[in-house]
């Protein structure tokens, strides 16, 4: 055979050598896949499939629990994971209780894709204590999970990320290390700005601590296999003791700036994402947002839509980490396999938003209609509080309540993640406008701006936008709080929807009010897309104390608030 019928011969060994590979590193890879929003649906190719779960050192020694679902077939396939509190995946690890799409995701596995839990170092099985709250060293943890998972003969070394709560904080957090092989985040009702997801306004509520489990809870977890007498699962539970107690770290952190000595940083900087958003940003990763109407972090999913460029928005009338009545996981696959397989899933010609909007909290998420947009809403005209308790009136003339932290919700608001804020009849005072001559759509992020006189040194108000219904039952839209004494706006450090006033609240802004002198505050109440039907009535409820306080002014009972009618404003986009 000459030189020459020798390299031909080489070559076309190489080409089909490269096309054999090529098989192996996408199995189920199809030219192009038909798809839209809400609507893919492949089949699947694996329907068998393998699982295992071992320990994985870090750099350190601390010893990870990893769990994997992976095809029961020959080949190399794309890794999916999620940095979670356990491998068992369960709903008290943070994701809520009915989050069939997050917790389906290991079903991906028979569309080719392998599906890793690991969990984070002081939690579930997982050795090591945990310092804080998605810190910096789990985010290193998460760089070193993606690129072993990366270099595995099982994997073509493209990996995307999951997870909703805290594994969708550990999620964006993996982002901002830019892990060479990473390649998409699917994140839901996470925090971008930690302080501002945790203390609303300056005010604690809502949220419990995070995980603070003892020997006998973690003890309840399935061991990794080889450790069927739990000897490893007893010695991670002893390690976990060590771990930062929470519940202090975020009480001894009234201000943004505030430093932690439990963790020797200032720990609301540290803990968020959106402190690394130039690293985000530079990593070029595609990011999809999954968020809810009904859960306090929506807010938290629009600033990384509008400082991640590319990024995507899903949001829908959820609680915390909800997704009834939409295929979540056809949705997250369709994602996945754009960026991680590269087939034309049609994701790419969508617009960056689609959202779907509720006519009330009492209505169940089936049938739900879905619209797209390009952009978050920007601001509307600011509308007066009348002084004769009539939204939209000139009036001018003080309107005042006492304020009472004995009142509770007239039905149960729910607890933890997904407890709600509720119309309290008689609680402060409040401004009502006309009865409404259509349905009229309310989608974006109102801003209350309010000149009050208080008695004390100090207050918290809040706010509730509402719907009357001509029964007169009410419905709280969205809701908003903040600390008179924290009222100080600055420029925001990252991009917040149009006209959203941003408070630095560090401890040099705090400014107790002289008793009894006009101060105006100025704060966002959390974004919404609400549909008030014809009939009906908006209206907006100022109260000094809410149900879900975790942290109430130990002077506010019995407090008075006064507010300026005709001056203060309610605006609406």
């Amino acid at each position: 055979m000459s030189r020459r019928s020798r390299l031909i011969l080489a070559a076309a060994i190489t080409l089909v050598v490269a096309g054999v590979a090529a098989f192996l590193l996408v199995p189920d890879r199809p030219a192009a896949a038909a798809g839209s929003f809400g609507s893919y649906r492949p089949e699947a190719g694996y329907p068998e499939r393998v699982s295992e779960s071992f320990y994985l050192p870090m750099r350190d020694g601390t010893r990870l629990a990893v769990r994997l679902d992976r095809p029961a077939a020959p080949g190399r396939f794309p890794v999916l994971w999620q940095h979670s509190l356990s491998i068992d995946r369960k709903p008290e690890d943070g994701a809520g209780p009915r989050t069939g799409g997050f917790q389906a995701m290991p079903e991906l596995a028979a569309h080719g894709y392998v599906v890793a839990q690991v969990a984070r170092r002081g939690n579930g099985q997982s050795f090591g204590a945990r310092r804080g709250y998605n810190d910096r060293i789990e985010a290193m943890d998460a760089y070193e999970v993606t690129e072993w998972l990366a270099a595995q003969p099982w994997s073509t070394g493209n990996v995307g990320m999951y997870g909703c709560s805290n594994t969708g904080d550990a999620a964006m957090h993996a982002m901002t290390v830019r892990p060479p092989h990473l390649k998409a985040v699917l994140a839901g009702c996470f925090s971008w700005d930690k302080y501002d997801a945790w203390r609303v306004g300056g005010i604690s509520a809502q949220w419990g601590f995070g995980p603070a489990r003892t020997v006998a809870q973690d003890m309840e977890n399935q061991p990794v296999d080889g450790d069927p007498d739990k000897v490893l699962l007893a010695q991670a539970a002893q390690e976990h003791q060590q771990s930062t107690v929470l519940a202090d770290l975020w009480r001894g952190m009234p201000f943004r700036d505030s430093f932690s000595p439990l963790v020797q940083s200032r720990f609301w900087s540290e803990g968020s994402s959106g402190s690394y958003a130039g690293a985000i940003r530079d990593s070029g990763i595609p990011l999809y947002v999954v968020g809810g109407w009904r859960d306090e972090l929506r807010g938290q999913g629009i600033a990384s839509l509008l400082n991640v460029p590319g990024s995507r928005l899903l949001i829908g009338p959820w609680k915390h980490c909800e997704n009834a009545g939409f295929a979540l996981i056809e949705e997250a696959h369709r994602f996945f396999d754009r960026h991680l397989k590269g087939i034309d899933t049609g994701i790419d010609a969508d617009p960056p938003i689609h959202y779907a909007t509720p006519s009330s909290d009492r209505a169940d998420a089936t049938g739900l209609t879905w619209k797209s947009a390009t952009s978050w809403p920007t601001g509307g005209t600011p509308t007066p509080l009348g002084g004769d308790g009539v939204l939209g009136s000139p009036a001018t003339g003080p309107r005042g309540f006492t304020v009472g932290t004995g009142v509770r919700c007239p039905s149960d608001p729910g607890s933890g993640a997904v407890i709600q804020p509720c119309h309290i009849p008689g609680s402060g005072t409040g401004w009502t406008g006309p009865v409404l001559e259509r349905d009229t759509e309310i989608t974006g992020t109102p801003v209350a701006e309010l000149w009050l006189r208080v008695d004390r040194s100090d207050a918290h108000v809040f706010a509730y936008l509402e719907d009357v219904a001509p029964d007169g039952t009410t419905t709280v839209i969205t809701e908003g709080r903040q600390q008179v004494s924290l009222r100080a706006e600055h420029p925001s450090p990252y991009a917040l929807p149009e006209g959203v006033p941003w408070h630095r609240a560090w401890s040099a802004d705090a400014a107790p009010v002289t008793p009894g002198e006009t101060t105006r505050v100025r704060f966002a109440l959390l974004p919404t897309s609400y549909l008030v039907p014809a009939g009906h009535r908006v209206q907006l409820t100022v109260t000094g104390y809410d149900p879900r306080e975790t942290g109430a002014l130990p002077d506010a009972d019995g407090s008075h608030l006064e507010l300026d009618g005709g001056t203060s404003t309610l605006t609406l986009p």
